[in-house]
C-alpha cells in the first residue's frame, strides 16, 4: 500500500500537481513599544500571530561597550532590520543627516539580486525609509525598485496638516495599515515592509500611562489589518506566508525617552507565525536576525561578500554555531563559538583590512576548516592590528572584529 501511493505522489509531482507553495513575507515595524507593555496588555493579534510561531524577547543596541554599541533610535534600528548589521557597519546614527553605508545590502537589494524576479512593496509613514535608508532609486543601489509603494504622507501637509497632540502622524499610520492590508490583499508583493510610527510619538510625549496604552492597542488594530489580509492570501492562494512583527527600540525609565543602553531600551520583543528554532526560544534573539530569518523563509540567495558580513543568526531552520567571541595575547587571536551542530564543518576567514567599507569587496583569506565541535581556532594576526574573523558553517555565519582601538 505505501508503494502505491509513493508512487502516485511521484506522478503527480512529476505532473505538475504537486508543487510548493509560493513563498512570501512582510515585516513589520511599529514603532517605540518596550517588552513590558506588550506583555502587560497581551496585544490580542500579537499573540495570535504567535499562536502558529512565537512571540519572544528580542534586543537592540548590539553589544555594550564595544564596536557593535549601537543607539537605541528609531531610523537606527529600521537600518539594522534592513541590512542585518549593526551601526559600525550600516553608519545610520540617528533619524536625521543620515549617511547609509550602501554596501551593506538591505533586504530589498538582496530580493531585487535574485535570478527570478522578485516584487516588493512598502508602506511607510516615513518617506526616508524608501528614499533614504533603503536608497530606493539612488546609483549606489544599482537604481533600487520598490514595485508597491504607499508612503509620503509625512511630506504631505495639506491632506495631513498638524494636529493637537500629533494625531496626525496617527493619521499617517490609519492610511498606511489600510493600504498595505489592500495591497498585501490584491498584489500580494513576495517581500514586503510596513511601518507604523505613532506609538513612538505617544510615548514620547506622554510617557508610560494610559495615553501610550491606548496608542499600544489601536497599532494592535492596524497590525490585524495586515494579518486579515495576509491570512486572505493563505486561505484563498497557493501561498505560504511569513509575519514578522517587531518594534525599534524599547524606552527608558517612565517611557519618555530613548536612545541610551538601559536594559528596557534594549529590550524589544519578535513576534512571529514562523516555527522559530531554539535559538530564539533561548530568547537570544536580536533585531539584526530578521534579515537572515527572512532572506532564509524566501530561499533567497545571499551573495558570499554580502552573507558574510550580516550579524544576524537565522531563527528559523537549522543552525550550526553560535556566540562567538576573540580574544588577543600577543599576535595570537583565538576564536571561539558554541556549537548547536557539533559535527557541522566550520570555514574560518580572516580580512586584516575593511575595504568593504569603502568598495563593497574583501580580502578574505580561508585560515582554516575545523569541525564544530572543536569550538576554538588560533589565527596569527600582528599585535594591534585591526581583523576582522568570520565563521562559516552549512546553516549560518558568525563574524567578528578586534582591534585595540576602535
Amino acid at each position: 500500500m505505501r508503494k502505491i501511493l509513493c508512487l502516485i505522489l511521484i506522478s503527480l509531482a512529476s505532473a505538475g500537481i504537486l508543487t510548493a507553495k509560493e513563498k512570501k513575507a512582510v515585516i513589520i515595524i511599529v514603532d517605540g513599544i518596550p517588552m513590558d507593555v506588550v506583555e502587560r496588555l497581551h496585544v490580542p493579534v500579537l499573540y495570535d500571530i504567535a499562536s502558529r510561531g512565537a512571540l519572544g524577547p528580542s534586543y537592540v543596541g548590539g553589544e555594550v561597550g564595544t564596536y557593535s554599541q549601537t543607539p537605541t533610535i528609531s531610523a537606527v534600528g529600521y537600518n539594522t532590520m534592513l541590512t542585518g548589521t549593526w551601526v559600525n557597519k550600516h553608519n545610520v546614527w540617528g533619524n536625521s543627516k543620515q549617511s547609509p553605508n550602501y554596501h551593506y545590502w538591505s533586504i530589498f537589494r538582496i530580493a531585487k539580486a535574485q535570478k527570478e524576479p522578485v516584487t516588493t512593496g512598502l508602506y511607510s509613514s516615513w518617506t526616508d525609509n524608501r528614499t533614504v535608508l533603503i536608497g530606493a532609486g539612488k546609483p549606489e543601489t544599482d537604481y533600487l525598485s520598490i514595485d508597491y509603494v504607499r508612503d509620503g504622507y509625512d511630506l504631505d501637509k495639506v491632506n495631513y496638516p498638524k494636529k493637537e497632540n500629533d494625531l496626525h502622524v496617527f493619521d499617517y499610520d490609519e492610511k498606511v495599515s489600510r493600504e498595505a492590508a489592500e495591497s498585501i490583499r490584491n498584489d500580494a508583493p513576495v517581500l514586503s515592509w510596513v511601518y507604523l510610527w505613532y506609538t513612538d510619538d505617544a510615548a514620547h510625549r506622554y510617557g508610560d500611562g494610559p495615553e501610550m496604552d491606548e496608542a499600544v492597542r489601536k497599532a494592535g488594530e492596524q497590525i490585524q489589518r495586515v494579518w486579515d489580509a495576509v491570512q486572505y492570501r493563505q486561505a484563498h492562494f497557493d501561498e505560504d506566508w511569513l509575519i514578522v512583527v517587531t518594534t525599534d527600540h524599547g524606552r527608558a525609565v517612565k517611557g519618555y525617552r530613548h536612545g541610551g543602553q538601559s536594559a528596557r531600551e534594549r529590550k524589544t520583543w519578535i513576534a512571529t507565525n514562523a516555527k522559530v528554532n531554539k535559538y530564539f526560544r533561548k530568547g537570544k534573539a536580536s533585531m539584526v536576525d530578521i534579515n537572515p530569518s527572512v532572506c532564509r523563509f524566501l530561499d533567497f540567495e545571499v551573495p558570499f561578500e554580502v552573507a558574510i558580513e550580516r550579524d544576524g543568526i537565522p531563527f528559523i531552520g537549522d543552525i550550526d554555531i553560535t556566540d562567538m567571541d576573540l580574544a588577543r595575547y600577543g599576535d595570537t587571536v583565538t576564536v571561539t563559538w558554541t556549537a548547536v551542530d557539533k559535527k557541522a564543518p566550520v570555514k574560518v576567514y580572516l580580512a586584516e583590512s575593511n575595504e568593504f567599507k569603502d568598495t563593497g569587496h574583501e580580502k578574505w583569506t580561508l585560515v582554516g576548516e575545523v569541525k564544530a565541535s572543536q569550538e576554538s581556532f588560533q589565527v596569527q594576526v600582528p599585535g594591534g592590528k585591526f581583523c576582522k574573523i568570520a565563521l562559516v558553517a552549512p546553516d549560518n555565519t558568525l563574524n567578528r572584529w578586534y582591534a585595540d582601538k576602535l
